[in-house]
């Protein structure tokens, strides 16, 4: 059972993703990441993406903390339904439409993305399975629409090995947290 952790919306039970396709990210890690980030101060007022979505607990959970739009992007149709849900849930706790949900492959939505529109925030957990070259290709995609001073999370089995940083892209820390890795990068 996911969970919004903190903020306006803290407390509030998250649907799951039916089946085992999804891996949620654990409270634990949860709570490292969002201490970091704020301890980078880039989560209030900030845009948000969430790529490969899943339940959107990364992206709903900044939206509690004070993000101004989130973005979740997924392409597998029980996991989009499971995010307008939760969406739904997060909109109306936090007072405001904050969070809009795309059911599209990452890929498609970046190729569609209007120039000029960029994220001060970016999650990446695609599954596990998925070939690196394709992370990279994402990667590379995503890399000109970043903000100055935006930070990608990229979270991995800490058995995967590092993302391929694509020119214009940069990685900055990384913290394991028993088989999860996390790996923060910004624009070069």
């Amino acid at each position: 059972m996911s969970r919004i952790i903190a903020g306006t919306a803290g407390g509030t039970t998250l649907a799951a993703v039916p089946g085992d396709n999804t891996r949620p990210t654990t409270d634990r890690v949860k709570e490292a990441l969002f201490s970091r980030l704020e301890s980078y101060g880039v989560l209030d007022g900030a845009r948000v993406l969430d790529l490969y979505a899943g339940s959107g607990a990364l992206g709903l959970e900044s939206a509690s903390r004070g993000a101004a739009a989130v973005d979740l992007v997924e392409a597998a149709e029980k996991a989009a339904a499971v995010c307008r849900r939760n969406a739904d849930l997060i909109n109306d706790r936090v007072g405001a439409p904050r969070v809009s949900v795309h059911r599209a492959k990452v890929e498609t939505y970046l190729a569609r993305v209007p120039a000029g529109l960029t994220w001060d925030l970016v999650f990446l957990d695609p599954p596990y399975g998925d070939a690196e070259p394709d992370l990279g290709t994402v990667l590379a995609q995503l890399a000109g629409h970043l903000a100055d001073g935006a930070v990608v999370v990229v979270e991995r089995s800490a058995r995967s090995p590092e993302p391929q940083w694509p020119a214009g892209l940069e990685r900055f820390a990384d913290r394991k947290y028993g088989e999860t890795v996390l790996w923060f990068a910004e624009p070069a």
